[in-house]
């Protein structure tokens, strides 16, 4: 790590991407339930308002249609608005302004118009949360054409994403892990950022590849930790990106190891595990010795806080899952 690297947390990293975005652009705006004077319910904007000032840093009604509309409006007039929805749960209101305007735009106008707004969801469980606080909706908007979809897994990633996703010229869906946020790790803000949506080798392996992005990238380097204990030499991939997704280096990887499981913290059922499955398994059916596994939520709606610890999955469970695609 260079010298420019500071020691951060990503709701720290996220803050600084934010205030950097607003230093670099006048066209950068901020807007949210409580972004403004609080600072947001995770305080992810705390302090931006009090220095970038009302008219960058927007307080909205709680009206999640609204503020996605606006943003859209805004967008047609040369902005780069950044909306935050509250919590993941809350985003289903502007679902219809998101998937049936947002996205369409683009193409709607044979490619005249550009709407250059990114959405923060804090999105996951492992909070403690109330009902409609803990869901993991990422597939229904990696689902839309139109949409980018990306999530990421540490600090240095939540500060140079979210800047791509700032300066990229269509909508961005960006899916904060909300129980990371108060993880550490390196930040150097002076590096030069890769590809957006290009997944990463976090960890070499030789007999399986686990995939994942978001908050089961710690559990999968987890799993890698306490599997090499017993003589497994396992490959983790962050994801990063879920809209699109870059299968070419998930193809490399498994080509390699010749095994994948995909985690999730969202339901297996239709989840992005299912997609990743059926490609590599047209890609690489011949390299496999396993069938691609995956480990995700249930099909149930998110539970009681007190329950979620069986509902999530946990290094128990991937590690079950290396265990089956090891045997065959």
């Amino acid at each position: 790590m260079s010298e420019t690297a500071t020691t951060m947390a990503m709701s720290k990293a996220l803050n600084q991407s934010l205030r950097k975005a607003l230093e670099s652009d006048p066209k950068v705006l901020i807007m949210g339930e409580d972004v403004g004077k609080l600072g947001g319910v995770f305080r992810i904007t705390d302090g931006l308002y009090k220095d970038f000032g009302e008219d960058r840093v927007i307080d909205t009604p709680l009206a999640e249609s609204g503020i996605v509309g606006t943003a859209i409006g805004l967008a047609l007039r040369g902005y780069r608005p950044v909306v935050e929805i509250q919590f993941d749960g809350f985003v289903f209101p502007a679902y219809d302004q998101i998937v049936t305007q947002l996205a369409k735009m683009h193409a709607r106008a044979l490619g005249k118009i550009k709407l250059p707004v990114v959405i923060r969801i804090p999105y996951g469980g492992g909070i403690g949360a109330v009902e409609h606080h803990s869901e993991s909706p990422e597939t229904l908007f990696a689902h839309v054409a139109g949409l980018k979809v990306v999530s990421p897994a540490n600090p240095s990633d939540a500060y140079w994403m979210l800047q791509q996703a700032i300066e990229c010229d269509d909508p961005v869906i960006f899916f904060e892990p909300k129980r990371r946020y108060w993880d550490k790790g390196q930040v150097d803000v002076e590096s030069v950022p890769g590809d957006l949506h290009k997944a990463v080798v976090v960890k070499q392996g030789a007999d399986l590849t686990l995939a994942a992005y978001g908050p089961m990238v710690k559990v999968c380097l987890e799993a890698a930790a306490a599997a090499a204990n017993e003589g497994r030499d396992l490959e983790v991939l962050d994801l990063r990106s879920l809209s699109p997704i870059d299968f070419d280096t998930i193809q490399t990887s498994v080509e390699k190891t010749r095994r994948l499981v995909v985690v999730h913290e969202a339901p297996v059922f239709y989840g992005a595990g299912a997609e990743i499955a059926a490609r590599i398994t047209e890609r690489s059916f011949y390299h496999l010795e396993a069938p691609v596994l995956r480990v995700g939520g249930f099909h149930a709606p998110y539970p009681p806080a007190r329950l979620e610890d069986e509902y999530l999955p946990g290094l128990d469970r991937v590690l079950d899952s290396v265990d089956r695609a090891l045997a065959f």
